[in-house]
């Protein structure tokens, strides 16, 4: 769904609640706490920013549970109004390279702290399952610190951040953070999300090759990259590809990424790219799993 269809649809509170109402109980309301479907509906007026307008009750008797369409979700004590979660999730979605938290701010007229947390919470929701099939390709790639001008003092040394990548050709792609590129941190990543029937293709890196021995013998192509990129259907240029879309991301819109906080930024690249054709499904598919997924807190994210 693009931003002006969102501005268009879900410019008031009301519209938004309707929406996840519908998303979350799209067979009718039931109640959150025994599952029963006599619910009554009690409309209000807030006084408030911070309160809702509309909450349900069970009609049970042992029961009477209250509850409103965001309890026990994300959106729940949210000091954001909907309107904006919704924009800024259209945002992030839309924005191949990514969004800034600055730029979020700036369109949603926010404090910076409010952004990034916010920001935050919708990567959160963009987590990939599944494993990938028919010709896997894989390598990891550095997101080098920044180099500094010559005869300025040079810090003390920063190890680099290691991405994995992880695509399938004409499918799904995967971006891991890992702390190193030893074969320790890659091969429990590669068989977490490679399926054991597909084919690996891989450089003439030695941590592939004891990977490809171990666990996909006779399913294992590597390219040489001194002698050539790609030999017909033998080369990594797909995942490559992918990679460069990612950095361009990072240095380019982020600028500086935490290694604490990169595992989010990978989700984010990895899931938006996986519906690169469905845009309009995104947001809705987005929508759903902020509502399954569980709060990220701000002393959470910051600890």
């Amino acid at each position: 769904m693009k931003l002006i269809d969102v501005t268009r649809q879900f410019n008031t509170d009301d519209k938004c609640l309707d929406y996840l109402e519908r998303t979350r109980w799209p067979m009718g309301v039931c109640c959150l706490h025994c599952g029963s479907l006599r619910v009554s509906r009690i409309v209000r007026e807030s006084k408030t920013k911070n309160k809702r307008m509309r909450l349900f009750q069970c009609l049970e008797k042992g029961c009477r549970h209250q509850f409103s369409p965001t309890a026990g979700t994300i959106f729940h004590d949210s000091h954001l109004p909907l309107t904006k979660w919704f924009m800024a999730i259209a945002l992030i979605c839309e924005a191949k390279k990514g969004v800034s938290a600055c730029q979020i701010q700036r369109h949603l007229g926010i404090n910076y702290r409010t952004a990034w947390h916010l920001c935050h919470r919708i990567r959160q929701a963009t987590k990939e399952t599944g494993l990938l099939e028919g010709v896997v390709e894989v390598d990891e790639t550095y997101l080098h610190p920044k180099r500094h001008r010559k005869g300025h003092p040079q810090p003390k040394k920063k190890e680099p951040d290691v991405v994995l990548g992880m695509i399938e050709r004409g499918g799904k792609l995967r971006f891991i953070a890992l702390p190193d590129a030893k074969m320790a941190s890659i091969e429990p990543e590669v068989l977490k999300h490679v399926s054991p029937d597909a084919t690996l293709q891989t450089d003439m890196g030695v941590v592939y090759g004891i990977i490809g021995r171990r666990n996909f013998p006779n399913q294992h192509r590597m390219i040489d990259h001194i002698k050539s990129y790609g030999i017909g259907e033998n080369h990594t240029n797909t995942i490559e590809n992918a990679f460069s879309l990612l950095k361009r991301g990072v240095y380019g819109t982020f600028h500086k990424v935490s290694i604490k906080h990169l595992p989010r930024y990978c989700n984010e690249f990895s899931y938006r790219f996986n519906r690169r054709d469905k845009q309009p499904e995104m947001f809705e598919e987005t929508t759903k799993n902020l509502l399954r997924g569980q709060t990220l807190t701000y002393k959470r994210l910051t600890a």
